[in-house]
């Protein structure tokens, strides 16, 4: 079911949708199931082990909710969010209006989110950029313009060290950390147990496809 990367993003949709509608969530993404749309539904449907996952994607989204608030708090004026897939923290978090938050990714989904959310308003002032982050000379570039904008930035990887080899995760530390006003990196770790039952989920996921 999952073509490409940018399929993960419905999948990852799909589960913010189905915590928000819990009786009791620990966040609420009210735009989820429209971005997951019918196609993240069928990937999620599709998982064979769903349920044992929920707590991984679920509890993520919580922590980087909860780190956000905290660094905005203690200062900072810039969010940038590196493969921000369809993220929609700008719309659902209570933010400052003075903040700048920048999304990166894809055109692909860049485009696709901005369509359907072309009717809502983001409560800080929010800049989409249309970018594959694996240019190097043209994220560098664009690191150093965003760089200049900012005093104390915050910088997001959410779901995307894990596509990464270990010297391009190194290589993407060392531009980030060339700009004086990048101070803070959120991103996680996945432990080999949990990245392992992915794998296999994924597998056994396509399988499944390929005897239908």
């Amino acid at each position: 079911m999952i073509r490409n990367i940018s399929d993960t993003a419905l999948w990852a949709a799909m589960y913010r949708a189905e915590e928000s509608e819990r009786r009791d969530p620990l966040f609420r993404d009210p735009f989820a199931r429209r971005l997951a749309g019918d196609r993240g539904r069928q990937i999620a449907d599709a998982m064979p082990e769903k349920k044992k996952q929920t707590w991984a994607w679920v509890t993520r989204t919580y922590l980087f909710d909860s780190f956000i608030a905290q660094q905005i708090a203690q200062g900072a004026d810039m969010v940038l969010n590196l493969a921000a897939g369809l993220d929609t923290r700008p719309y659902r978090m209570s933010l400052p209006p003075s903040l700048k938050w920048i999304e990166i990714d894809l055109a692909e989904l860049t485009d696709y989110k901005a369509n359907l959310l072309a009717d809502e308003r983001p409560s800080c002032s929010l800049e989409r950029i249309s970018l594959d982050l694996s240019n190097v000379a043209a994220r560098r570039d664009l690191f150093k313009r965003i760089g200049r904008e900012a005093k104390k930035a915050l910088i997001i990887t959410e779901g995307l060290l894990i596509y990464l080899t270990a010297d391009e995760v190194v290589q993407l530390g060392r531009d980030l950390a060339a700009q004086r006003s990048f101070q803070r990196w959120i991103l996680e770790i996945a432990s080999p147990g949990l990245f392992d039952s992915c794998r296999r989920t994924s597998a056994s996921s396509s399988k499944q496809q390929a005897r239908l």
